[in-house]
């Protein structure tokens, strides 16, 4: 196996600088040598940028009663809205507009005239910044970075609709019940309502974001409301239009998110939303976003304290699909000997579903060597997953590159296939939209509609009507189900994407995977059906239940938040009474999922992995969420080797394809792949294991299995049967063995016949 070489210099600048021209939703092939030769180079990571020198101040006083700020008369700014992306204005020359906010980009800064004129006619509430206006990133609200202590309202309907629950994007209980529902509610419809939010410190104030109330059964939203900012939460100041109270207009519906912007950018500690209209058959309920740039104090221990910050010299941006492919193009010439780009299938729209392979030896199955998955993306707008997947394969081409020990063995030690983006159709919806105009759904499902994470097959009936008439393992066996006729038909509903990977699984030993989702932070492990078909939670174990606890545990137990019972859950479950784990029918049932498929299907162990509460973070929290991960994906992978493995051989020493493992006490059996080799994920202990294979005789063995990482090896030789002897004898001079028990039968009704 090769080893690795001395990291190049320019590894991290190459990574640092890559940029990707052009947001094109397809672009050429990767294997298209033209394409690759228009692309420039020229991108900076973020924190690679110099920031504009904030504006030094003395902090402001209160405003004194009647005393009101004088600004130019201006327009009200439209809102923006998700569905509707406003085009950019024509780019100058000497200054070159960076994207709008709530998509793919840090900052936005130009120039006006009236922000020029506000910050020099301002008596107590500051304006931003001399002649630059910012729009500035989201405070945290829907990320929960803004603790619930920060947010207040006037009244709330109850306990459950409190201010704690006006949160972009939180979803509500499946019962909306008294604690966990999808919106801040005022407990009056009237004039004097408002929810705040105290940001803890002066910041720059530029826009808000809102959506009505999350509810199947109710339709509440604010159509229209004015913005207040204070300093000390006594005197506020209203933003004005002129001289008179500004009026936003606010949501048409209750789930797409509406933008709008500050006439002119505000600093101050406090910002409130005062409703002014709401649905007609309706209530004042509300989520929200505020965007706003928190100003430095040198002076705030706590801030600088809970800062987080990345010593990785990787890309840290939203990727679209050129961009995702190029990346990929760039790791892969960095690293050739231990990278190989191939793609599984294609999705509805065309696009190729790439996938990064990384090994030692790419391209090939290396006996007694396991193979591991990530896949990211099923659902098109949850994107963390595909961006930590991107930031993975750039750290491990660095990290081995760089001799980081750790690194070296696992990727000598295992064959890693790395899948970013399931959905890409799905993706450049959610991509257009952006970070926090994209809504909750936009960019789900495929292009055809198809939810991919629930388009498999659905095994688990066939298994459990076959264990209810008692035909297993006769009729159905405990594993390798077959996928039913239906599903293969031209006309059934399954996704191409679904095929694709039902493919890739059935053509590759995967042993351990794991799915990336988004919206959650948990992982959630088969299996995902309920057994009682009346019942919607279920406690549904399978036969390996102790093995997927482990595998789970691992990947919460080294997240920097799964497991901390100190933090505020994402929206209505808490999961800390399993250490950040759950099973996935006890959580909500699923009818063919891949965790399911994989299980029943294949030899590949599968669990779902929920990355973040956030499901499209904005850019500029990509870092703090790599820092979340990177140990929990990498420990993750390391599973792959417990338990035990092997080769499965005949007399001549020959590997033998398809051998079933059987593991006394799990209900549950595995098969070697094409070369005889086979991996068992087991936890320490000692185990009954049996070989067998048609025609030939099965073999039982004691396998150990220890702490320490690293499977431990059970070989097994196995005997051909009497019969498959005779068999193989006869076949070899063109006659075909006799079946003793049948001339038996034969002679002995040609001697009754006699008799008669």
């Amino acid at each position: 196996m090769s080893r690795p070489g001395t990291a190049t210099p320019a590894l991290a600048l190459v990574l640092l600088a890559v940029t990707l021209a052009g947001v094109g939703a397809q672009g050429a092939a990767l294997e298209d040598p033209d394409y690759y030769g228009q692309e420039i180079w020229s991108r900076e990571p973020y924190y690679a940028r110099p920031e504009p020198e904030p504006e030094t101040f003395s902090p402001p006083l209160p405003a004194g009663p009647g005393e009101e700020w004088e600004r130019r008369p201006q327009e009200p700014r439209p809102p923006k809205r998700a569905t509707k992306p406003k085009k950019a204005p024509k780019r100058e020359k000497s200054a070159p507009e960076p994207p709008p906010p709530g998509k793919h980009s840090n900052k936005k800064v130009m120039r006006t005239k009236s922000s020029e004129k506000a910050a020099n006619d301002d008596h107590n509430i500051r304006v931003a910044h001399e002649d630059f206006r910012e729009s500035c990133l989201p405070l945290g609200l829907e990320t929960l970075k803004i603790t619930d202590f920060q947010l207040h309202a006037s009244t709330v309907k109850r306990y459950g609709l409190g201010a704690h629950r006006g949160r972009l994007n939180i979803q509500a209980g499946i019962n909306e019940n008294d604690f966990y529902d999808g919106a801040w509610c005022a407990g009056r419809n009237d004039l004097q309502q408002w929810i705040e939010v105290d940001a803890r410190r002066l910041t720059r104030f530029t826009g808000v974001i809102t959506q009505g109330r999350n509810s199947l059964w109710l339709s509440d939203w604010v159509t229209s409301y004015k913005v207040l900012v204070s300093n000390d939460s006594h005197t506020w100041v209203t933003v004005k239009n002129g001289s008179g109270d500004m009026i936003f207009e606010g949501n048409s519906e209750k789930e797409i998110p509406v933008l709008n912007e500050l006439p002119v950018p505000m600093v101050a500690r406090y910002i409130r939303i005062n409703p002014q209209s709401w649905f007609d058959n309706g209530s004042i309920c509300m989520r929200m976003e505020i965007l706003g740039c928190p100003l430095p104090d040198p002076n705030n221990y706590y801030h600088r304290r809970n800062e987080m910050t990345t010593t990785d010299d990787l890309d840290f941006k939203h990727h679209n699909y050129k961009e995702m492919r190029q990346l990929m193009k760039v790791v892969n010439e960095m690293c050739p000997n231990i990278t190989r780009i191939y793609n599984i299938g294609k999705s509805h729209q065309g696009l190729k579903l790439y996938a990064v392979e990384i090994s030692d030896h790419p391209g090939e199955h290396e006996v007694g060597e396991p193979e591991f998955h990530y896949i990211a993306g099923a659902h098109g707008n949850e994107v963390l997953g595909r961006e930590l997947l991107l930031l993975l394969v750039q750290f491990l081409c660095q990290e081995y590159l760089a001799g980081n020990a750790r690194i070296v063995h696992l990727v000598e030690e295992t064959r890693i296939h790395i899948l970013p983006s399931l959905n890409p159709d799905g993706y450049e919806k959610a991509y257009e939209g952006g970070s926090e105009l994209g809504g909750w759904s936009l960019g789900r499902w495929t292009h055809d509609g198809i939810d991919i994470n629930n388009n498999f097959p659905d095994l688990n009936t066939l298994l459990w009507e076959a264990e209810d008439r008692q035909n297993v393992p006769r009729k159905v066996p405990n594993h390798y189900i077959a996928i039913p006729e239906w599903f293969l038909s031209e006309n059934a509903t399954v996704a191409a994407e679904t095929r694709a990977v039902i493919a890739w699984m059935e053509k590759i030993p995967f042993v351990l995977g794991g799915n990336l989702q988004g919206g959650e932070l948990v992982v959630a492990y088969p299996y995902d059906l309920v057994r009682s078909p009346w019942k919607t939670q279920e406690h549904t174990p399978t036969p390996d239940d102790h093995v997927f606890r482990w595998l789970a545990y691992s990947y919460a137990s080294t997240h920097r938040l799964m497991t901390d019972a100190r933090r505020r859950v994402c929206h209505t479950e808490d999961f800390q009474k399993e250490e950040g784990t759950v099973n996935g029918a006890s959580w909500h049932t699923v009818a063919g999922s891949l965790n399911d498929f994989s299980y029943l299907h294949t030899n590949c162990f599968e669990l779902s992995i929920y990355v973040g509460c956030d499901k499209y973070p904005h850019e500029s929290q990509l870092p703090e969420e790599w820092e979340n991960n990177r140990e929990s994906l990498i420990v993750f992978m390391e599973q792959v080797h417990r338990g035990i493995k092997g080769l499965v051989r005949d007399s001549h020493g020959k590997g033998i394809p398809n051998a079933i493992i059987s593991v006394e006490g799990i209900n549950h059996d595995i098969r070697t792949a094409n070369d005889g080799d086979y991996w068992r994920l087991l936890n320490p202990g000692e185990y009954a294991v049996t070989a067998k294979a048609e025609g030939f005789t099965a073999s039982t063995k004691n396998c150990m299995v220890g702490y320490d990482m690293g499977a431990t090896w059970c070989d097994f030789t196995l005997s051909k049967t009497n019969m498959a002897r005779i068999r193989e004898i006869m076949e070899k001079f063109g006659k075909q063995p006799v079946s003793l028990p049948a001339r038996r039968l034969k002679l002995q009704g040609r001697k009754r016949r006699q008799r008669g």
